[in-house]
């Protein structure tokens, strides 16, 4: 699968940040050319990768557990924090005792320093330190502590619901794009506003 993205993310011309692959989905952290990259390059991986391994084991089923999600975030304050949600999946499903150790993980290079063809390194990421031995140590560090489930939640519910993740400004600035809404709503009616008092008529 990874040289199938690492051939799409060339001919989407998606910059692909970081990347964890599960069992029956994966993370791209991704910053794309143009608004239909990320789509197309999810379609075009899911084709070659079911048809792959369809053919190899003999079957007929779907090889991802749902259809493609993503979400625009806002690299200045939530891109360290997707790549550290992301990389912590094989932790929080027990599959590696730290993010590092699974293989299928952009983290062995971020932390660890292999060559990775897939990573595009984001210029965000180059203020993690002023040498790649330190920038790697702090990718450690910060990687060794678990998310709050509440936040996890969060952040599962924004992707889902195709919203933006960022400040207010950059929310407001995505949904004036988009024309629509990008920040979750509230459930159930809204409230009734109390009658203001200059307004109540009163009989005589």
């Amino acid at each position: 699968m990874l040289s199938l993205i690492a051939y799409g993310k060339r001919a989407e011309s998606v910059r692909v940040h970081a990347y964890v692959l599960m069992t029956h989905h994966v993370h791209l952290p991704a910053t794309p050319e143009t608004d239909r990259g990320p789509g197309r390059l999810m379609k075009g991986l899911g084709q070659r990768d079911v048809q792959y391994v369809n053919r190899t084991d003999h079957r007929t089923v779907t090889l991802f557990e749902g259809r493609f999600r993503s979400s625009v975030i806002e690299a200045d304050s939530d891109l360290i924090a997707c790549r550290r949600n992301i990389a912590l999946n094989p932790v929080r499903a027990r599959m590696v005792p730290t993010a590092e150790e699974y293989p299928w993980s952009s983290d062995r290079c971020n932390a660890l320093g292999l060559t990775d063809p897939v990573v595009a390194t984001h210029p965000l990421c180059l203020t993690l330190g002023e040498r790649d031995a330190e920038r790697r140590s702090r990718c450690r560090n910060l990687f060794a502590d678990e998310f709050p489930e509440s936040e996890i939640a969060a952040r599962r519910g924004t992707t889902n619901g195709g919203l933006a993740l960022g400040s207010d400004h950059f929310q407001r600035q995505i949904a004036a794009m988009v024309g629509r809404r990008t920040w979750p709503g509230t459930s159930g009616r809204p409230k009734k506003e109390p009658p203001d008092a200059n307004q109540i008529e009163v009989p005589i």
